[in-house]
This record gives C-alpha cells, structure tokens and sequence, in this order.
C-alpha cells in the first residue's frame, strides 16, 4: 500500500496561488493507477477535484477548477501536484490527495488510500 502525505496548503488571498504536493511516504506513487485531488469544505460532502492517471499520462480536473487548477505528477520524486491559481473563497476546503490500483475516476468510493489532507483558506 502506498502511504501518500500532502503539504502545501496554507492561507492566501483572492487571486493568489498555492502549489499543493501529494508525496509517497511509502512505496512508490507511480505504481498506483491514479492519483486524484478532493476537497472538503466545512458542512459538505468531499469533492473531486483532480485526477491523473499515470499508464496513460492523463490528467481531467472538474469543471469548477479546469480553468484555474492544474494536476501533474513527477514520478522521480514520488510526488503528484495540484497547481492552484485564481483562488477563490469558494477554494476553502481540506485537500486530500488519494490512489488507487486500477483504472481512474471522480467518485470518492473508487478511492481505495488516502493522505490526512492539507487545509486551504482563501480569505481577504
């Protein structure tokens, strides 16, 4: 099982960026599937935000966050990125990076190992 670590999140202001970093602490992360970006923001379900699938080196990111966030992995660092620009105040949320063995997708139940998560707080 790989043990995945996120850092990065902390508190910026509108239309700044972060850079959030989902490390393997065990294992290595591109023998998972899929790495997927979710956020939790207080009183609502988790949500997909991004995901990338290594054996066909693609990447998809849910509508509300095309346009501003980008996923990309560095395999020889063990490490997936979710680049965050424009930030929104809508943005706050815990972000969690999770894997799974086979195939990709959005649903949070396709995820089968999750990190611990990184809080994001976009406030003026």
């Amino acid at each position: 099982q790989v043990q995945l670590v996120e850092s990065g999140g902390g508190l910026v202001q509108p239309g700044e960026s972060l850079r959030l970093s989902c490390t393997a602490a065990s294992g290595a992360i591109s023998s998972v599937s899929a790495v997927g970006w979710f956020r939790q923001a207080p009183g609502k379900e988790r949500e997909f935000v991004a995901t990338i699938n290594w054996s066909i080196n693609s990447t998809y990111c849910a509508d509300s966050v095309k346009d501003r966030f980008t996923i990309s992995g560095d395999s020889a660092k063990n490490t997936v990125y979710l680049q965050m620009n424009k930030l929104r105040l809508e943005d706050t949320a815990v972000y969690y990076c999770a894997g799974r063995r086979s195939g990709w997708g959005t649903m949070v139940a396709q995820y089968e190992f999750w990190g611990q998560g990184t809080q994001v707080t976009v406030s003026s």
